[in-house]
């Protein structure tokens, strides 16, 4: 009995492990990862033959770094709850950066149109690197609260962010790589990026995974269905997905791209409020004629009829939304409005790379040589959102003043987060 008994244990023991064994080395598509081990502080995407990519498994990468040594301050890619510390040397192996010098900030720069050699006035890599570290470092003096008052959710810890709050974290396993995506802020190409690097849809006319950006159809890449967020995590790996995603966190190269809060929500409004977009006019536009519009009678139900009719939610109506303590208690911010420390948890991941849009093909260029995939495929360049800063002072002249400002206390930690300027009182 004593021997029956010992081998049952065995058994159940032995079946647990094999268990175990193959959640760790599942990767996200659901196969085994044969990679061989390699050495990951000199890692490197090749374009394999017929454009293929050849990487390490996600998964035995992150075992693996898991074994090395960890910094004891902190780790890589999540920063600390709570009040931050700066550190004064980054050469320690710490995620921190020492404080730029005062005055050393430079105004952003534009690559020279048509490429060719530098000129003195443009930004050489170590200049851009500098501009890299003082927008990092800036991000964490706000989230430290050394230079910026508390804002909603600026020191809670990463695991207390629900999963729901991250869906704009897209990962790409093959090359190591986490974009949030912020909507107005060129999002539809950096996602036709991600989908082109991670091979993950299929072209109908070739029958291969896309190989150019640009030929990715607007519609299809913003089906959320084909990229793999954070938010997803719990579905593929249960109660391992937060340590994941901490791995991933701490490895993987991680990059947001921001914009004027002010000049994203006039591309909004024009986006989704001057055309007949159906969806955002049943769901938003009406509910803007209903509550702030002087009209009579009934208000249009489709966005054809509205515009029809010469009926549409006007740039005031939608900022008197935004400041309806009312709005958000029915339903959170949609995201193209929500602020981007509400998308993107500065305060809780630490990003590598912080692009801006007014700079977007500088550091556009910056980051794909960065991630070493320059070579072969290109940021497009093609139509993208022309909403221009320069419109800030038309598009709010006409909101009052005191409107204004309780605006910009809304989208206040966007402001001195990315480093944008308060808007002018007079505009």
């Amino acid at each position: 009995m004593g021997t029956w008994r010992g081998l049952r244990v065995a058994f159940v023991v032995g079946s647990l492990f094999m268990i175990l064994m193959i959640i760790v080395y599942w990767d996200d598509v659901g196969g085994f990862s044969l990679y061989p081990q390699r050495d990951t502080q000199h890692f490197q995407v090749h374009p394999g033959p017929a454009g293929s990519l050849t990487t390490p498994g996600p998964v035995q990468q992150l075992l693996q770094q898991q074994q090395e040594p960890t910094p004891t301050r902190s780790s890589p890619g999540l920063r600390p709850s709570g009040p931050l510390s700066p550190l004064a040397d980054s050469k320690d192996g710490s995620p921190f950066h020492s404080p730029a010098e005062p005055g050393s900030e430079k105004p952003p720069h534009e690559d020279r149109p048509g490429g060719g050699e530098r000129t003195g006035d443009e930004p050489g890599e170590e200049d851009k690197g500098r501009g890299q570290e003082e927008r990092k470092q800036r991000i964490m003096d706000v989230c430290s609260g050394k230079t910026s008052g508390d804002f909603p959710g600026r020191t809670r810890a990463f695991e207390q962010i629900p999963n729901r709050e991250l869906d704009h974290l897209i990962v790409d396993d093959t090359h190591q790589i986490i974009y949030c995506y912020v909507p107005k802020v060129a999002c539809t190409n950096w996602k036709r990026v991600m989908v082109v690097l991670s091979q993950s849809l299929v072209s109908p006319s070739s029958g291969k995974p896309y190989t150019e950006p640009q030929d990715i159809p607007a519609d299809v890449v913003h089906n959320n269905s084909i990229h793999l967020t954070f938010a997803k995590f719990w579905r593929h790996y249960g109660s391992l997905s937060r340590h994941l995603m901490a791995l991933k966190l701490q490895h993987y190269t991680k990059f947001i791209f921001v914009r004027d809060p002010f000049v994203r929500l006039i591309s909004a409004y024009r986006n989704k409020f001057e055309s007949a977009n159906e969806n955002f006019y049943r769901q938003f536009g009406s509910v803007m004629l209903r509550r702030y519009g002087n009209a009579t009678g009934d208000i249009p139900e489709s966005a054809a009829d509205a515009f029809a009719a010469g009926v549409r939610p006007s740039f005031q109506q939608f900022i008197t939304y935004l400041l309806d303590a009312d709005t958000e208690k029915e339903a959170v911010f949609n995201e193209h409005w929500r602020q981007i420390y509400r998308l993107c948890h500065p305060c809780q991941v630490q990003y590598d790379f912080v692009g801006h849009l007014e700079t977007l093909e500088a550091d556009s260029k910056q980051l794909l040589r960065m991630l070493g995939v320059d070579q072969w495929i290109h940021f497009p360049t093609g139509a993208r959102n022309r909403t221009a800063s320069s419109w800030e002072r038309d598009w709010f002249s006409h909101i009052p003043i005191a409107e204004r400002e309780a605006l910009y206390k809304l989208y206040q930690p966007d402001f001195e987060l990315f480093g944008y300027p308060k808007p002018e009182r007079d505009l």
